[in-house]
C-alpha cells in the first residue's frame, strides 16, 4: 500500500564536549593547556528520490536521531564531527515542521535540503588560555542539535492524472494502458490510494474518486485533491453509463476550482468511457455535447481491442504533444 503522509520525529546532532587536558613534555615541569574542542553534532537533510513507495521504509520508525560530535581530546585534538544523517523521500514530497509551520519540497531527483542543524562543539581548556590565565581549567559542553516534529505529504507527480467520480473506470483503464494492476471492483472507492503505471515512458496516476464535497473533506477529499495538483494533464473520465453527463463532468470540475482554482488551468482532456453501453449514435452525440467542455473528447471501452488501441494512439500524441 501506498504511504503518501506520515510524522517524523527528528533530531540532529549534538556537539562534543570540550575537555581539560595539559601537555607535558620531556624535561619541562609544565607545558600548557591542550584540551581539544568537541566535534560538531551531524546535521539532518532529506533527499529527493525516484521511488514513490520509499515513504512505507518508515512506517515502523517515527524516529531518527543523528549523530553526536565526538568529545574534544589530548594534544589540541579536537572531537570527530557526526556524520550527516540522510533521509531519502519520494520525490514529490512536502515537509512541514510543524512547530514553526515553515515547508519546504522535493522537487528533483537527487535535490538535498538541510533540515536541521547540528550544535557546535564545545571548547576545550587550551581555548581559554591567556597571559593572565596560563593553567586554564575552563572548557565548555557542546550545544544540543535542533529538533522537531514534522509532517511528511506526499504530492505525487505525474505526466497525466485520471480523475472523475467513483466507477468512471479510471482504474480499469490504467491497467489496461500501463499493466499496472491495480485493484478494480464494482463499488464506490475501490482506489483509495493512488496507483501508477508507466505509459511509453510517460507517468499515469489513477488518483481516488471524488464526490460533491470532496474539497471541504468529504469522501476521500483532499487525499485526492492534493495529488491532482502536481499532474501536468487531467484526464477527465466520464462514464457513459450516467444519465447527465454534463452533471457529472460539471460536479468533477467544481470540486476542483473549490480545492484550488490554478487547477482549472491545467489542460484537461474528457476522456468517455464505457462505450460498449451506448450505440455508435448515442455515443457521437455525447462527444458533441462535451466539446463544448473541452477542446479535445476521447471515447473507449476496454472490452473493444480495436477501439482501447485508437485511444492509446491518440493520448499518446497528446502526451507528446506537450
Amino acid at each position: 500500500m501506498l504511504i503518501d503522509e506520515l510524522n517524523l520525529r527528528l533530531s540532529a546532532g549534538r556537539g562534543g564536549d570540550g575537555v581539560v587536558r595539559w601537555l607535558h613534555l620531556k624535561g619541562k615541569e609544565f607545558s600548557g593547556p591542550a584540551g581539544g574542542d568537541g566535534g560538531r553534532g551531524a546535521d539532518v537533510y532529506v533527499l529527493g528520490v525516484r521511488d514513490i513507495g520509499k515513504l512505507s521504509d518508515y512506517r515502523n520508525k517515527k524516529e531518527f536521531l543523528a549523530e553526536d560530535g565526538g568529545n574534544g581530546k589530548n594534544k589540541s585534538q579536537k572531537g570527530a564531527n557526526g556524520k550527516d544523517l540522510v533521509i531519502s523521500m519520494p520525490v514529490g514530497s512536502v515537509i512541514t515542521d510543524m512547530e514553526t509551520g515553515k515547508t519546504c519540497e522535493l522537487l528533483q531527483e537527487g535535490e538535498k535540503i538541510l533540515l536541521l542543524k547540528g550544535g557546535n562543539g564545545g571548547y576545550g581548556n587550551e581555548h581559554f588560555k591567556g597571559s593572565v590565565n596560563q593553567r586554564p581549567k575552563e572548557w565548555t559542553a557542546g550545544k544540543e542539535g535542533e529538533k522537531g516534529n514534522f509532517y511528511i505529504e506526499l504530492r505525487l507527480i505525474a505526466d497525466a492524472g485520471f480523475v472523475g467520480l467513483p466507477n468512471a473506470g479510471k482504474t480499469s483503464l490504467l491497467n489496461e494502458l500501463t499493466r499496472a494492476g491495480a485493484k478494480v471492483g464494482a463499488y464506490q472507492f475501490t482506489t483509495l490510494e493512488p496507483n501508477l503505471g508507466a505509459f511509453y515512458g510517460f507517468v499515469l496516476a489513477d488518483i481516488p474518486g471524488l464526490i460533491e464535497g470532496a474539497a471541504e473533506g468529504k469522501g476521500l477529499g483532499h487525499k485526492f485533491l492534493r495529488h491532482v495538483r502536481r499532474t501536468k494533464v487531467i484526464l477527465h473520465c466520464v462514464s457513459l453509463e450516467n444519465e447527465d453527463l454534463l452533471e457529472t463532468y460539471d460536479a468533477v470540475r467544481d470540486e476542483l476550482l473549490a480545492y484550488a482554482s490554478e487547477l482549472m488551468e491545467k489542460k484537461e482532456i474528457i476522456i468517455l468511457t464505457k462505450t460498449d453501453t451506448k450505440t455508435p449514435s448515442e455515443i457521437k452525440k455525447a462527444v458533441r455535447m462535451m466539446k463544448k467542455k473541452a477542446k479535445t473528447v476521447l471515447t473507449v471501452s476496454i472490452l473493444n481491442d480495436d477501439e482501447l488501441k485508437n485511444f492509446k494512439d491518440e493520448l499518446t500524441k497528446i502526451l507528446r504533444s506537450d
